[in-house]
């Protein structure tokens, strides 16, 4: 099959490879309709993350139907159409049992092959998904690929990030980064009818598609975000600031902005070894801090309903759509933003 594979620092390969087969009872193989480019797929791409093996497929946003199945396939049968988490899950840990999908004891991460063990990503034709009746959801009638495309990881994370700071109604919010996953957190924290949500960056499109959401966008280049919050918070700062960028001047920003016993939800991948305030700050602002990757299982589970019910646009995060023929390009595409890029889907 073709797929897109890791081959060091901003090198990425369009190969055939192996088709994936059944080496356990509980796997799938799913033929994949569509995947994309994530975010996080640029920190392995920039080297930012190291230890990928050369060769490993990449990706680990996809949506297909199945194909193949082991012995054990439990609810599933060949011919559903399905998304994906971009972790695979047992369902019955601790961890997920208390709903901790995505800390799973014998979950694995698509995409990340190292030493030899581990799991092939979703930028191909075909992937093998193990614990498949326990990872895989059926998409339900009414909920298009783009959507559930995005429940697998986007929509879900910028939701969590939104959930975990515990958002009220009438609250101040602020978005820190505009990208797929902080659009997606507007949505949430809209939805979630957040008094007034603030959206920061510096990209113009970007900053559109926030005002379309239902934000007020900031652009950090012209704007001053610290006066505009305190101007809508009586000078005390937002009450929940959700940062989905993962770097240290987003985490500066996020921490200049939050109020006194307000609360900072982190979904960006951070690689720094520091956190970009001190403990004493954190301590002189009663902070409340909540960092993690998103259990997009639970979530996804939880939000097709209101997928089902709600038009979200998620078309305009899609803004392209490539054949996976040209996967190099979309690395590049995503990475510079190119030509307006928000998010590259690609067709196997």
């Amino acid at each position: 099959m073709r797929a897109l594979t890791y081959h060091g620092d901003e090198t990425v390969r369009l190969e055939r490879v192996d088709d994936p087969t059944i080496t356990d009872p509980g796997d799938a193989i799913v033929r994949v309709d569509l995947c994309a480019v994530c975010g996080s797929d640029l920190h392995v791409y920039h080297g930012r993350e190291r230890g990928l093996d050369h060769g490993c497929v990449m990706g680990h946003e996809f949506v297909g139907e199945v194909v193949a199945l082991g012995s054990s396939p439990g609810s599933l049968s060949e011919g559903d159409r399905v998304l994906s988490p971009f972790t695979t899950s047992c369902g019955d840990c601790s961890p997920c049992r208390s709903g901790l999908t995505s800390r799973c004891v014998r979950g694995e991460l698509f995409g990340w092959v190292q030493g030899g063990h581990g799991l092939h990503g979703g930028q191909a034709e075909y992937v093998r998904v193990p614990l498949a009746a326990s990872t895989l959801l059926a998409i339900p009638e009414g909920v298009g690929d783009d959507a559930a495309l995005l429940l697998g990881d986007v929509f879900s994370t910028g939701w969590f990030c939104a959930e975990q700071s515990g958002l009220e109604p009438g609250d101040v919010c602020v978005v820190v980064g505009c990208g797929p996953v902080g659009l997606c957190a507007v949505m949430a924290a809209v939805e979630m009818k957040a008094g007034r949500v603030f959206a920061l960056d510096r990209v113009p499109e970007r900053l559109a598609l926030a005002r379309q959401f239902g934000a007020e966008p900031l652009d950090v280049e012209r704007d001053d975000p610290l006066e505009a919050v305190r101007e809508a918070s009586d000078g005390l700062g937002a009450a929940a600031v959700l940062e989905v960028v993962g770097n240290a001047a987003a985490h500066r920003t996020a921490m200049d902005l939050v109020r006194p016993g307000g609360v900072l939800s982190v979904v960006g991948v951070h690689t720094e070894d520091d956190f970009a305030f001190s403990p004493a700050e954190a301590y002189d602002k009663n902070l409340t801090y909540r960092v993690g990757r998103c259990p997009a299982r639970r979530l996804a589970a939880q939000l097709l309903p209101r997928v089902q019910r709600r038009d979200f646009d998620f078309g305009a995060i899609l803004s392209h759509r490539l054949p996976l023929e040209q996967g190099v390009d979309a690395y590049r595409i995503f990475d510079k933003k190119l030509d307006g890029c928000i998010k590259v889907s690609l067709i196997p």
